[in-house]
């Protein structure tokens, strides 16, 4: 069993050691968390987790790293832990936005395995959808981090030239969803529903119209034409949103943020 450090305690990897406790990837013995005041972690204490403020101890510690800081924190927080690092026996696996693994290879100057991770908020209920790329990793620890991260929702491997691309459709991506559901509702204000009602009716829709996606491997395209009917009140609303501009404003929306990232 590989021990498992996070580097950073906050909600993200907070989220990642609650998701793999309850699915029992790792016992609590077995899983290690730092963060600057260990007695914000309490409830990871108490169920049996080392909560560190050492992040060189904890790396020490673990064959897995899961380094899941803020990205202006890790130039100087990579330099302070380098040496932690041992060559064939640490996997690096980084959830940092927008951090290359040439970058975290240029700090560290350590021939270690790294794999670069990108879930979503929704890995808070282990529901995320998570894009990974290697560099350097085994088939083995690929395998090892994809099985990881299925405990915590839908993995897909990407090449890491992608990643940029994955951060606007799978991490901005949530709030583009949230801002529909949010639309929705206001919607179905308008036409009688209280908020609480149409809160549930909406955010329940949207979960079905993905699971059948999902659960069918089917198109959008399919499913639609399966509730149009010939002069039928759906294909009036959607060609009403199209001629709003629907179908443009989204794909410009996760554009412009893809552009926004590969910028910086």
């Amino acid at each position: 069993m590989n021990k498992i450090s996070i580097i950073g305690g906050g909600n993200l990897g907070t989220a990642i050691a609650e998701g793999l406790l309850a699915s029992g990837f790792v016992k609590a013995k077995d899983l290690i968390v730092t963060r600057r005041n260990p007695n914000a972690l309490q409830q990871l204490a108490e169920q049996g987790v080392s909560i560190l403020s050492d992040n060189a101890k904890a790396i020490k510690s673990s064959e897995v790293v899961i380094l899941a800081v803020k990205p202006y924190q890790v130039p100087v927080l990579l330099k302070s832990v380098a040496s932690a690092f041992t060559p064939g026996k640490h996997l690096l696996i980084s959830v940092v936005t927008g951090l290359e693994t040439r970058t975290i290879r240029e700090i560290v100057k350590k021939k270690i395995s790294i794999i670069r991770a990108m879930p979503n908020t929704a890995i808070a209920i282990r529901q995320s959808m998570t894009c990974i790329s290697g560099d350097g990793a085994t088939a083995a620890q690929l395998n090892y981090c994809q099985t990881l991260f299925e405990q915590l929702g839908k993995v897909t491997v990407i090449d890491e030239a992608l990643m940029e691309a994955a951060t606007a459709l799978g991490a901005c991506g949530t709030a583009y969803a949230m801002r529909y559901i949010r639309a929705n509702i206001q919607a179905g204000i308008e036409i009688g529903f209280n908020s609480e009602v149409a809160s549930l009716i909406a955010a329940q829709t949207v979960k079905g119209a993905a699971e059948l996606l999902l659960t069918r491997d089917t198109h959008p395209e399919s499913e639609i034409d399966k509730v149009t009917t010939p002069k039928g009140c759906t294909i009036a609303g959607l060609n009403e949103m199209e001629h709003q501009g629907f179908s443009s404003s989204l794909i410009r929306g996760v554009v412009t943020s893809y552009r926004m990232i590969a910028k910086d």
